[in-house]
């Protein structure tokens, strides 16, 4: 089916599964990007210093109010439910907070303002606010974004080939193992990327965010590593003094539970959004910028949707033109879908679904079959 094709849906409006997961083009595609930047209204690519502050504000409004109630409330409740209480408000607060780091992630991306220094600024408190080294992963990500989907150069998610996988790779690839790996991934995942660039890309030297020597960055950028450093030091050093003087347990329950929360859910958005069997991967001898960028997938987390400002069903947008601000991404998405076409590719799965699926579906990545594209790569699960 060729771009600008349609594809069928059901009597909802949703793909049916089949068609979700039918592969998508990987033939240059017959426009470029300045022909859909012309098609995007240009106010779309404005950014305003006081509706991005608007975000920040109401966030922190909410996540105020919220440790408001935990700490008033839930000593209160009796013991079997103060634990369920301190889950849910972990849970919660966690999804608030992940809209905080998309915030600041926008702040890397120049989409906060037309000010370098403030979103520089904005970004590095709130960033470190969630132990995140801000210009360290600024430049690791927008180097994702200039190398997405190529197997050599991309920063984050770079799939296996078949013989790269590890000998124990077929003991886990069963229900029992899909869900340790799935747990394993889920809470340690962010801070073993951060820390040994674990599902990063491969390069020759130790590779590390908090490493102003680390061959991720070049030496214009090794001074500014320092700087983030120093942000995460001053707040882990906070915390201590918030341990010394509150408890640790108490630390644990009103912070690190809802940091083990973004921690998650940033690890969970950025597999679902770079993986997925309808997704090609390139070898540097196919790859280009354009198709690398729409080899991304949107997708539905429901009311969540919102609360981490669209980072999860406008991605695609997103990764075309990151200096979009969030707040006009969804219009800009709807735009593009028709000029993308076949190229496009929204998966309105549940996201545990997903998940599963993709988490069983995606092993590893091997050549086309059809030996037309020979630097083209598909997923697959066959061990």
């Amino acid at each position: 089916m060729g771009a600008g094709g349609r594809m069928p849906v059901d009597s909802n409006g949703k793909k049916s599964e089949e068609e979700v997961l039918q592969r998508v083009p990987v033939s240059k595609p017959p426009f470029t990007v300045g022909d859909i930047k012309k098609a995007i209204p240009p106010h779309c690519f404005q950014r305003s210093v006081l509706r991005s502050f608007s975000y920040v504000v109401h966030d922190l409004i909410i996540a105020s109010i919220l440790y408001y109630l935990a700490t008033n409330y839930i000593q209160l409740l009796p013991h079997p439910l103060s634990y369920v209480a301190w889950a849910i408000y972990g849970f919660v607060q966690g999804c608030f907070l992940t809209g905080i780091w998309v915030i600041a992630h926008e702040c890397g991306h120049h989409a906060f303002s037309d000010y370098q220094w403030l979103d520089d600024t904005v970004g590095l408190i709130l960033h470190s606010s969630l132990l995140v080294p801000y210009f360290s992963w600024k430049y690791s990500h927008r180097r994702h974004h200039s190398n997405t989907g190529s197997l050599e150069r991309d920063e984050v998610f770079v799939p296996k080939h078949k013989y790269e996988l590890k000998s124990f790779a077929k003991y886990l690839n069963n229900p029992p193992g899909r869900v340790l790996t799935l747990l394993v991934t889920l809470t340690l995942g962010w801070p073993m990327y951060l820390l040994f660039n674990v599902s990063g890309r491969h390069y020759e030297r130790f590779a590390c965010h908090y490493d102003p020597q680390s061959p991720i960055y070049s030496d214009r950028e090794r001074a500014q590593i320092l700087v983030s450093d120093a942000g995460v030091l001053a707040f882990t050093y906070g915390l201590y003094h918030l341990a010394a003087a509150k408890g640790l347990a108490w630390v644990l329950c009103v912070y690190g539970g809802p940091l083990l929360v973004v921690n998650g859910f940033l690890v969970l958005i950025t597999f679902l959004q770079h993986t997925h069997p309808a997704l090609p991967h390139y070898s540097s001898s196919e790859w280009d910028w354009l198709r690398g960028a729409l080899a991304t997938v949107d997708r539905d987390y429901g009311i969540l949707n919102k609360i981490l400002h669209n980072i999860t069903d406008t991605h695609v947008a997103h990764h075309l033109f990151s200096t979009m601000p969030h707040y006009h991404a969804m219009e800009a998405t709807e735009v593009i879908k028709p000029i993308l076409g076949d190229y496009y590719r929204l998966d309105e799965s549940p996201v545990l679904k997903a998940m599963w699926r993709e988490a069983k579906e995606c092993i590893y990545v091997e050549p086309d079959e059809s030996g037309k594209y020979k630097g083209v790569f598909w997923y697959n699960n066959k061990l």
